[in-house]
């Protein structure tokens, strides 16, 4: 049976986790053949060659993650909003949310990336974890009737 409220909680709790550098608790949110990628929308932001990864596997997946959470500053905090389910596919459960991520400039909260985050959390029938998370940020904007689906 669909726990909602544990997908829910499993990708809130990835991002804190991300965001306070909990090294130790990784492992036990991902699953041991993890795809994680990231991308800016139009592939060329400034920014582009710290953000883009395409790592698969829960050791590769860490260790890029860490290297690009250490090269971050502190606080950096990591918003997941409008999450729902898409579809569910026997133990797969296709998610997609919007992630929104501050940090502090000058003493104050400023915004610094958002996006769209498409993310597979499987059931492995004791624990929900997360197989895929794939992390469009927003970088370009365009008329809607304009946008590529």
């Amino acid at each position: 049976m669909l726990d909602r409220l544990a997908v829910h909680e499993l990708i809130h709790r990835w991002w804190f986790a991300f965001d306070e550098g909990q090294f130790d608790v990784w492992p036990e949110l991902l699953t041991e053949d993890v795809h994680i990628t990231s991308r800016s929308d139009t592939g060329t932001s400034p920014y582009e060659e710290f953000i883009a990864s395409d790592n698969r596997g829960r050791e590769q997946v860490i260790a890029w993650q860490r290297q690009h959470r250490e090269a971050a500053g502190y606080p950096l905090r990591h918003n997941a909003s409008n999450i729902h389910i898409e579809r569910v596919d026997g133990d797969d459960i296709s998610v997609v949310s919007y992630m929104h991520a501050t940090n502090i400039t000058d003493g104050q909260v400023t915004p610094i990336a958002s996006g769209v985050v498409r993310c597979v959390v499987r059931s492995d029938g004791a624990a929900y974890r997360l197989a895929e998370l794939h992390t469009v940020l927003d970088t370009h904007a365009v008329a809607f009737t304009e946008r590529q689906a």
